[in-house]
């Protein structure tokens, strides 16, 4: 049996591997190489559950030799990747009335009872698919009732409980083989990233005695926290007891070491402990991972029946990965690959308690990660209310828009029926660290009424109490509890290794001075990306900001904009401060102006009152710089070479503010970014006025400075004339979340509407506004790249789209030889890890979610 690659005695040089029986098999036999006492085991193949599952029968004979004839089996799932799941472990198999017998002069009746009462409900559960409620009406403490299971189990099928051990055996192996490829079991899967045709193992192992006579139970131990990830020995052990049954009765379970709470392991059977403790440390240097033991305890004499990596949160997987780099165990750079990127969103926002019932309204796009409670508001005015009195609030939108700024700075968290994942609430709440969920659609919003009602007829109004969780895309009823964010020295150790190795830069999308500051503690190097109409939102700036919309003559227009020169210049001041020696690339203005405008008639009368207008010109300008499409209108660089005053400001603001900080500390070398070009003489012509404004500045301060110009490629026709742009430009830098639209053809605010049915019937593999699309909008990006730097061999190229902080965007940016990539603060220390793997991937070899080496 032992050379039979599908039905496998495990041995140490038997032909066992993770990819044809899966991780459990693979690990039983690792312990089997490190001389643990592991009771008897035989894997069964991929290949060979694929075939029970059709219907073929396995040599049962040849399977059931190793075990002889009196043995009681298991048999539990053995996938790739221990996360993916699979049908649960069924024990005490081989037992029928004869043996029953024996056991009861061996064990005692009661164990004995206790192991066929056991196997009979788990085969009518999961063989027979028998209702689980049958058996409720059955009292387990009655000595009669084993029989009573017994003949319910006959008048519900109709037959005698099988007898012969090899037709249970092969009937629980056929169960657990078909319910692997159940409907049900196969979208789980695929939730949580595995392919459609996963396989399964399966393994066959002798039952360790742990019930009877003596001193006897089972148990699992592990040598860390599962939550924090600290050294300390958690788990349980209870007397006469199978499997897990130590952490599913812990009220009656014993700790493991001596515990002034209760009774324990080590004191009732101090050698047994002992023992465990050395196997436990033996497989984590042996097996380069942090392991939990489940074991077997009959009369002292210890048994090991599985071994299996231990469960932990984000930051009990960081402290566990630098714990075993630092010991030694395994280097530094299998570390880095050990920790999913985006699993340090968990250490960076507060989450939902994953052990808290949650109880879920409805559920949309996780557009921005983190967990927040607060009372429902529904306009930014009552949220900035809200926050005045000290109560944290929810701001809920059908959609936001620039004006709802100053609420969302104000609010907890923010809810929208509509958007994606590139829609406003979601790039501003990433930006802020601010927990979003958009796209709701299952939720009925009625905002004159201030209400909103959910799929299952719930209504809720101003006021009631709902969570946001961005991490998952879920809106909870309540308040349930939050684990706080944390990034303790483990993360910064771990952190500080992948910059070391990474070899693509990372700076921050970043617009406020606060943004800026979180961008600096997250070690970005530099920003990427400042949108600077966000600054003009406030309210002082909005009033003037509409006074220059509303100017007649170009000389109005620049008594206006010189009052929002100073206020411009002290918002560079303090971000170039903040980012003292980092590059600061500053997009100038990008919006289209009816955005600052009001969009009803009571705004409209309050805008005619502030600028003591008749409400008639308010109307009629309003109604003048409407578009039917803003987004493809009069916006970016289009609005800077029609108003070219606005760019003139923005450039004296920045220059100015250059000089001011330059004062105190490093040189500042601002980065201007014009934005939407699609034609190389929108550049010559902006290029033009902003060396015009520097020279006039320079000669104004008598200081000098420097600077750099560039581009923002964000439509099709730049990319693809890149050739023609770069000799004008210092750097390109590929907006991709307005590339991926104009290339798609769809709008990012509404296609979370139906993306989801696109990507379920395999339209699109993902949504192309969450992973960048490396086929369509990857190839312009790659067009733009080659023909820039074939015509400007210096030029610098980066991404600033929110797919700057996807670990696959930035794999493709790396190969295209991209300098940098720019994402949202909160995302830098995803992208600085992300990066890091992907250099050490390249050199040298080691793959993420291979932490285990053969021994």
């Amino acid at each position: 049996m032992q050379q039979d690659p599908d039905i496998t005695y495990i041995t140490p040089t038997a032909p066992v591997a993770t990819a044809t029986h899966g991780g459990r098999a693979k690990c039983l036999q690792r312990l089997v190489r490190l001389d643990l006492p592991v009771p008897k085991t035989v894997a069964l193949s991929f290949d060979e559950v694929r075939r029970i599952a059709s219907g073929e029968t396995p040599d049962m004979a040849a399977l059931m030799e190793p075990f002889g004839d009196a043995a009681l089996l298991c048999v539990r799932p053995s996938s790739e990747d221990p996360d993916w799941g699979g049908p649960g472990a069924v024990l005490n198999i081989g037992i029928n009335d004869a043996r029953f017998i024996d056991l009861c002069d061996q064990l005692g009746r009661e164990a004995a009872t206790a192991m066929y009462l056991r196997f009979v409900q788990a085969y009518a559960i999961h063989v027979a698919r028998l209702d689980p409620d049958m058996f409720d009406h059955i009292n387990q403490d009655d000595p009669d009732c084993l029989t009573e299971v017994l003949r319910a189990y006959e008048e519900e099928t109709e037959e005698e409980f099988p007898q012969d051990p090899a037709v249970q055996l092969l009937e629980v192996l056929r169960s657990m083989a078909r319910a692997w490829g159940g409907t049900t079991a196969r979208l789980l899967r695929q939730a949580k990233g595995a392919p459609a045709d996963a396989g399964l193992g399966l393994v066959v192992q002798e039952m360790a005695p742990s019930m009877g006579k003596g001193e006897c139970g089972s148990g699992v131990i592990q040598l860390v926290n599962s939550k924090t990830g600290e050294r300390k020995i958690t788990g349980r052990y209870l007397s006469q007891s199978q499997g897990r049954d130590a952490l599913a009765r812990q009220s009656a379970a014993l700790y493991l070491e001596r515990d002034p709470r209760g009774p324990s392991l080590q004191e009732l059977a101090p050698e047994a402990f002992d023992q465990l403790i050395e196997y436990t440390r033996m497989m984590r240097v042996r097996l380069r991972e942090e392991m939990q033991t489940e074991f077997t305890i009959e009369n002292g004499n210890l048994h090991v029946l599985d071994g299996v990596r231990v469960a932990r949160s984000a930051h009990a997987a960081i402290r566990i990965a630098v714990s075993l780099a630092d010991d030694g165990v395994i280097p530094r750079e299998e570390a880095l690959t050990r920790i999913d990127p985006r699993a340090i969103n968990e250490l960076l926002h507060r989450q939902v308690d994953p052990d808290a019932p949650r109880d879920v309204l409805a559920t949309g796009i996780a557009a921005s990660p983190g967990a927040a409670s607060g009372r429902i508001v529904f306009s930014a005015a009552e949220a900035q209310a809200s926050a005045a009195r000290g109560e944290p609030c929810v701001l809920v939108r059908r959609e936001t828009s620039p004006e709802d700024i100053r609420g969302m700075h104000a609010a907890t968290a923010v809810l929208t029926e509509r958007g994606g994942m590139t829609s406003h609430a979601a790039v501003i709440g990433r930006g802020m660290g601010l927990p979003c969920v958009v796209g709701a659609s299952s939720i009925k919003f009625h905002l004159r009424r201030k209400t909103l009602k959910t799929a299952d007829g719930r209504e809720l109004r101003a006021g009631d109490i709902v969570t946001v969780d961005g991490t998952n895309g879920e809106v909870l009823a309540g308040e349930p509890p939050l684990l706080k964010a944390e990034q303790d020295d483990a993360f910064q150790t771990l952190m500080t290794w992948a910059d070391e190795v990474r070899d693509i830069g990372v700076r921050a999308n970043a617009d406020t001075p606060a943004d800026a500051q979180t961008a600096r503690n997250f070690k970005a190097q530099g920003i990427g990306l400042c949108r600077t109409e966000h600054m003009f939102f406030e309210g002082d700036r909005l009033t003037v900001m509409r006074e220059m919309i509303f100017a007649d003559s170009v000389k109005d227009r620049e008594a206006a904009l010189e009052r929002l020169l100073p206020m411009q210049r002290a918002d560079f001041i303090e971000l170039f401060r903040i980012m003292q020696g980092q590059p600061v690339c500053i997009r100038l203005f990008d919006p289209p102006l009816h955005e600052f405008l009001p969009h009803d008639r009571a705004g409209h009368r309050e805008l005619a009152e502030a600028l003591d207008l008749p409400l008639s010109d308010v109307t009629r300008r309003v109604e003048q710089l409407s578009e039917y499409n803003p987004m493809l209108g009069m916006r970016g660089v289009r609005l800077g070479i029609t108003v070219p005053e606005i760019y003139d400001m923005q450039a004296r603001a920045i220059f100015e503010a250059t000089i001011e900080a330059s004062r105190d500390g490093d040189p500042v070398v601002p980065e201007i970014m014009i934005p939407l070009v699609s034609a190389k003489r929108e550049v010559e012509l902006v290029k033009t006025r902003v060396d015009a404004v520097a020279a006039a500045v320079r000669t104004e301060k008598g200081r000098d400075f420097t600077y750099r110009l560039g581009v923002m490629v964000e439509t099709p026709r730049a990319a693809l004339r890149a050739g023609e742009i770069a000799p004008h430009a210092a750097f390109l830098s590929f907006g991709t979340n307005d590339l991926t639209q104009m290339t798609y053809g769809l709008s990012r605010d509404d296609a979370g509407r139906f993306m989801s049915t696109y990507v379920q019937q395999g339209v699109f593999p993902e949504d192309p506004f969450h992973d960048l699309d490396t086929e369509g909008v990857g190839e312009l990006l790659q067009i733009g790249a080659q023909r820039g730097r074939d015509a400007r061999p210096d030029l610098v190229l980066s991404i600033c789209g929110e797919h700057g902080g996807s670990p696959e965007s930035i794999a493709f940016c790396r190969a295209a030889g991209f300098n940098y990539v720019s994402c949202s603060p909160f995302r830098v220390p995803v992208a600085r890890l992300a990066a890091a793997q992907l250099a050490v991937q390249e050199k040298f070899g080691v793959l993420p979610g291979k932490p285990l080496k053969d021994l």
